[in-house]
């Protein structure tokens, strides 16, 4: 989050070579295959990009981080379709994007296809419950996380449990959201975020041809939608819920998380909030952002189909806006009413991941052997040991207890 506070040098974001789309896409194919971590991938991104490949300089990368932790969307799969489009344009953004996501894609089908059939039987149903809890450590451990860097003094923590208890009295995510980064801009505007910006070097003019990319991935998206409005209303409410949690899911992937519980567990009660957190949990096990669950949930809605139109649909608007941001960027990041809107939103999504949390909790009958591992994932977080390792002992944990 630090990087998003310091300007950042206006340095060249021209790449020191020149790879072909093909290039793009194995390279991040190969870095998809162990994308353990989430955000913690980014260090790998810029280890290869920057110093095995020279796509671009390292200023350039940390341009490309500060965008990527402003605007919507999963951090590392923003930054690797920021590297992309700086290495071959649009292209090289899509091929990113895709060979990023394409492993984690391909392993949650296979999950949620196993889980689907298997979450009958005693064993797994054994595991699961084990790793409800690890999703409560989880999630209160990005709570604090997210606090910590967040919430900058009491105003701020006022402001974050308004909107936990807005949230857990039945109010719509997104409207807590809009309303934290009012009052952000109107009733916090003597709170200062910083040093100011230095004065800005003169910058290009902005042509309309750098917006013809995002303005025809927006009408491709426009007119998916419309197809399926007219094939499948299941689908197109799928596609458009996931287009909408993308939207407003600032601070990274975990952004998303609070969102997506409250549409498809509270809204359309597509599922209870225990499955939900199996999901969570699945998408743990697999390499990639947590916004997977999105393929968790779409397979288990309406199968392959489902599956593939709500990963897209979770992915799609934060790539369009990230296309849109780059040749903007530098315009509207230093004004002042911007910033203030930023860290509102920023301090809703501390209230929002302690709503889901308390959420969470609730729905798990808490016996000693819970707390237990509750606490023991909570210190192996806290400690910064690999998420996937607690979601593996968590899981053999649970198998052996239960």
């Amino acid at each position: 989050m630090a990087d998003r506070d310091r300007p950042t040098a206006p340095d060249s974001p021209q790449p020191t070579a020149h790879p072909s789309p093909l290039r793009i896409f194995l390279r991040f194919l190969r870095l998809g295959l162990t994308a353990f971590g989430g955000p913690a991938m980014v260090a790998s991104i810029r280890e290869m990009a920057v110093h095995r490949e020279g796509w671009l300089g390292p200023e350039g990368f940390k341009q490309g981080v500060a965008i990527c932790q402003t605007i919507p969307g999963a951090t590392a799969m923003q930054v690797a379709a920021y590297v992309g489009l700086r290495a071959a344009g649009v292209q090289g953004a899509l091929a990113a994007y895709l060979g990023f996501g394409l492993p984690a894609f391909v392993l949650m089908v296979g999950l949620t296809a196993l889980y689907q059939q298997g979450r009958d039987l005693a064993m797994v149903v054994s595991v699961f419950n084990g790793l409800q809890v690890v999703v409560v450590a989880m999630v209160a451990h990005a709570t604090a996380h997210f606090g910590r860097s967040t919430l900058h003094d009491w105003r701020d923590l006022l402001l974050a449990l308004t909107v936990g208890g807005f949230l857990l009295a039945g109010g719509h995510p997104l409207v807590a959201i809009v309303a934290a980064a009012l009052a952000r801009m109107a009733f916090f505007r003597r709170i200062g975020l910083g040093p100011a910006a230095p004065p800005q070097p003169s910058r290009p003019p902005l042509t309309f041809a750098a917006l013809v990319p995002p303005l025809l991935l927006s009408l491709l998206l426009v007119a998916g939608l419309a197809v399926l409005l007219g094939i499948d209303r299941g689908l197109f409410d799928l596609a458009l819920m996931m287009s909408r949690i993308d939207l407003f899911a600032f601070g990274g992937g975990y952004g998303s998380v609070p969102l997506m519980f409250n549409e498809v567990v509270t809204g359309k009660q597509w599922m209870a909030s225990q499955t939900f957190m199996d999901g969570i949990a699945l998408g743990q096990v697999t390499p990639g952002p947590i916004v997977i669950t999105a393929t968790f949930v779409g397979f288990l809605q309406a199968g392959l189909p489902g599956a593939l139109i709500a990963t897209v649909a979770i992915f799609a608007p934060s790539l369009i806006l990230l296309l849109a941001v780059v040749p903007t960027f530098d315009r509207f990041r230093h004004n002042l009413l911007f910033q203030r809107a930023m860290h509102g939103i920023l301090v809703s999504f501390t209230g929002l991941l302690l709503s889901v949390t308390l959420r969470f909790g609730a729905a798990i009958p808490w016996e000693p052997w819970r707390m237990g591992l509750t606490t023991l994932a909570l210190l192996a977080l806290w400690r910064r040991i690999d998420i996937l390792w607690v979601v593996l002992v968590g899981t053999a944990v649970s198998a052996v207890l239960l």
